[in-house]
């Protein structure tokens, strides 16, 4: 073999070889395995020996507490969107699953690289996988997770004893993350900061305690101890139903077309309606009516029968009631508020969004009715609390 071709071989030979050895020091992926809650999955808030709330929470999913009984705080202005168990079998069980969910989360091996032990969340974007930190775990400011558009995407944080969040700080999910992929396995106890936006399954080996405003996308388990809310919303419908059947809704009865009359003419503004003619729909309603899908969004202010509840205090609940209504997304400002997949479809605003703006339906039929956005506005009143403007809601297609 002529020289010049051995060098260009030896060359060729050395080029494979480092690329070899490249690809060897590469570690694999770990990606965390998925974790199962078994019947605790509808409970939103599930406490050992107590829950406890103080002003207008909102638990959209079950409420439960076992093996303790106390549950407190939760009549009007407080909203529960789903079954309560106190004690009972139900309650039992799903702690037991919520142990072996936690113990399944504990035992997920977290790679050399994903100990974040001394470091603070926020400000960092993970990719699914396991986390662990050796002692306590700190969040201040945004934590991205980011699931790479793999909608099973697990995200597992293994903390081995407390887990604290600083106001106004906030957990964002992209690129297909969902919150119920989520879980926060807590060696003691997890306390959320005023005004928290948190996501995921939170699993606390003793208790979860949430400050003044904060938000949860997910659920909060307390294996032996209490879980106590301040004015929070707790949304875990996008994860599980609950254990309360939806209610039975009879189909509306067939009636005989009424006979082919002239259109009565359009009264002019500040006219009064001619006999026979159609009565405009209600301030405070926006209808839509295509083929036989219908919606109509609806305000309300708090009961004022509990003394010293007024609209300031409390905010407001907004229900959509219709026909053939599939799924009804809420939104506040653009910001997600809640999802309802069964009656009733509502949502319950609390103080905690003052100011002025809009609060938004998306509206899906079980039917080929095409899908609307139902919207009204809202402001601040004098305690800077959330309530209904006077002036009729809208849709826009």
């Amino acid at each position: 073999m002529p020289k010049t071709h051995r060098l260009a071989y030896a060359r060729r030979a050395g080029i494979m070889l480092a690329s070899g050895l490249v690809c060897a020091v590469v570690p694999a992926v770990a990606s965390a395995s998925a974790v199962n809650l078994g019947t605790a999955s509808p409970f939103v808030v599930l406490g050992g020996s107590a829950v406890t709330n103080t002003g207008p929470s909102v638990l959209n999913g079950d409420l439960g507490v076992a093996p303790g009984t106390s549950l407190v705080g939760f009549a009007l202005p407080a909203v529960v969107n789903g079954a309560t168990h106190d004690d009972d079998a139900v309650a039992g069980q799903a702690q037991s699953d919520v142990t072996t969910a936690y113990n399944v989360a504990a035992g997920q091996p977290v790679p050399a690289g994903n100990d974040l032990t001394g470091q603070d969340l926020g400000g960092m974007t993970l990719t699914p996988g396991a986390y662990g930190f050796s002692s306590s775990a700190q969040l201040t400011g945004q934590l991205t997770l980011d699931a790479a558009g793999d909608p099973n995407a697990q995200f597992v944080f293994e903390i081995g004893s407390t887990l604290t969040t600083a106001s106004a700080s906030s957990v964002r999910l992209i690129n297909g993350a969902s919150p119920c992929n989520v879980y926060w396995q807590v060696g003691s106890s997890a306390t959320l900061g005023t005004t928290t936006a948190f996501a995921g399954n939170l699993m606390a080996n003793i208790s979860v305690t949430l400050n003044d405003a904060s938000t949860v996308q997910g659920r909060l388990f307390a294996s032996s101890g209490a879980v106590v809310l301040h004015s929070n919303v707790i949304d875990g419908s996008m994860c599980g139903t609950s254990t309360t059947p939806p209610p039975v809704v009879p189909p509306p009865p067939i009636q005989t077309p009424p006979p082919i009359q002239t259109p009565p003419p359009v009264p002019t503004p500040g006219s009064h309606p001619t006999p026979g003619g159609t009565l405009p729909p209600p301030a405070g309603h926006a209808t839509v009516s295509t083929r036989r899908g219908s919606a109509t969004l609806k305000r309300t202010r708090p009961s004022t029968s509990t003394s010293q509840l007024t609209a300031c205090d409390a905010g407001f609940t907004a229900t959509v009631r219709g026909r053939e209504i599939k799924r009804v997304v809420f939104r506040i400002d653009g910001k997600w508020l809640a999802s309802r997949i069964g009656s009733p479809f509502r949502v319950h605003v609390p103080p905690a969004f003052a100011g002025s703006g809009h609060l938004k339906a998306r509206v899906t039929f079980e039917d080929a009715t095409r899908a609307r956005t139902l919207s009204m506005r809202y402001r601040a009143c004098a305690a800077a609390v959330v309530q209904p403007l006077p002036a009729p809601s809208t849709f826009t297609g």
